[in-house]
């Protein structure tokens, strides 16, 4: 699918609330399928990728129901979960199948994770190992990768895990495992990944100690959830307004976690007119609104690596930022882009590069210097966030942006387009153009 862009003809004004946030929502699903009783949740994503794991979790038992704006969830906790009669799709979601495969490894029955083209090729290897040192039986297809085949068992024994790498995802995997295993389980990070996690669970009356410690045989109960705006959808609107002239955009309700709000600290290190509204907490998590104005161009930095656990989705959209700013911006320590729906550092290489971006690629990292922005073809690779961060950036190019491999924008914002151009952007499908 294309996405056609052209540059903005008026500043970007108005208000906008954007989806619920996805890593939150994934969860809501799944620990609500664990519950014993009802689970209300307000704000629940509704993308291609939130209905894979709901549909999974009704595989596995989850009653769902709708009631006005919110969905009950009647979870599985008082029979336990039931044996899938087929495999389970994950569609293009990592967070589903990285949770997922921590609660099944610990069941009596054999299930199968599968996923699209794009989750096939992800890493699962960081899962699976120190599952299989919890006692699970998992086969991956060759080089660790998806499908999980996933044996029945007895039981797991809780560990001591330290992380080489931070990811909320094998920490999240590693705790719901470690509900079912025997004794305490433990999980250490080289620096702190997201902690929706370790903030969702005493909702549901789990317990979470130092170290993302928690013990077996506990069961969850259910709750009350309201889920917040995503920061990463919120994302492309910050850009865009920091980047268009005269722009004025509030974003209500945006999840404000301490362990997702990078992108809110570079911005403003960049220079960004940017402003924090209303600040509270809701359900465990830090929320607020945003007003950011344009403040004329943006100046790079260097982004520190200890920021980048923390805006590692927002990277693409901050690459494209720093390629409409002022001088020189660097980042390293972000090679855990390259194992996301795509190769995020590459995509957004070569994309930068079609429009005339000054920069150099490294393993870990780019180094890229300001300029004009050009106009042209580039390629989303069919990796949602790095398809609508140009579609940002065509919003200052020097004339038409085509963004093609836009298809899998409706895994995380089937909204973004109409949004954007609600606000005042330019972007529309090619007349001819097919959705998704």
């Amino acid at each position: 699918m294309i996405l056609a862009t052209r540059p903005a003809a008026s500043p970007l004004r108005g208000n906008l609330t954007p989806p619920g946030d996805k890593s939150i929502s994934h969860r809501a699903l799944i620990f609500g399928c664990l519950a014993a009783g009802e689970t209300r949740v307000e704000g629940l994503l509704e993308s291609e990728d939130v209905r894979a794991t709901a549909a999974a979790c009704r595989q596995l038992g989850m009653q769902m129901r709708r009631e006005n704006r919110a969905v009950v969830l009647r979870g599985t906790g008082g029979e336990g979960l039931r044996a899938p009669t087929g495999e389970l799709d994950m569609g293009n979601s990592g967070t589903a199948m990285r949770l997922l495969a921590g609660v099944l490894a610990a069941q009596p029955f054999d299930s199968v994770l599968v996923g699209d083209e794009s989750l096939s090729q992800r890493p699962m290897m960081r899962v699976v190992s120190p599952l299989r040192e919890m006692g699970a039986r998992i086969e991956t297809a060759e080089g660790g990768k998806p499908p999980l085949r996933i044996q029945a068992v007895d039981g797991l024994v809780g560990i001591d895990y330290a992380s080489p790498v931070a990811s909320a995802q094998v920490k999240s995997c590693l705790m719901l495992a470690g509900l079912y295993a025997s004794g305490r389980t433990s999980i250490r990070e080289p620096l702190t990944s997201r902690d929706h996690t370790e903030k969702m669970l005493p909702a549901f009356g789990i317990p979470v100690g130092e170290d993302c410690t928690v013990s077996g045989g506990a069961r969850l109960q259910g709750t009350a959830l309201r889920v917040p705006a995503d920061i990463s959808s919120a994302a492309f609107f910050l850009v865009a307004a920091a980047l268009v002239p005269g722009s004025d955009v509030l974003l209500n309700n945006v999840g404000l976690n301490e362990t997702r709000d990078g992108i809110v600290r570079v911005m403003k290190a960049m220079g960004a007119d940017l402003e924090v509204l209303d600040a509270r907490e809701s359900g465990g998590e830090t929320v607020g609104n945003i007003r950011i104005r344009y403040a004329g161009r943006l100046q790079g930095i260097d982004i520190p690596k200890e920021r980048v656990p923390s805006m590692i989705d927002e990277l693409p959209v901050i690459l494209a930022l720093a390629a409409a700013s002022d001088g020189t911006t660097r980042l390293r320590g972000a090679a855990e882009l390259r194992v996301k729906e795509s190769d995020r550092l590459a995509v957004m290489a070569r994309g930068l590069e079609a429009l005339g971006v000054d920069l150099t690629e490294y393993e870990d990292g780019m180094d890229l210097t300001g300029g004009a922005i050009g106009h042209g073809l580039v390629d989303g690779a069919g990796d949602h966030r790095c398809a609508m961060s140009f579609c940002v950036l065509g919003q200052v190019a020097d004339g038409p942006v085509e963004v093609s491999g836009c298809q899998n924008i409706d895994t995380s914002y089937p909204a973004f387009a109409p949004d954007l151009a609600g606000l005042g952007g330019r972007v529309h499908r090619p007349a001819g153009e097919q959705a998704s």
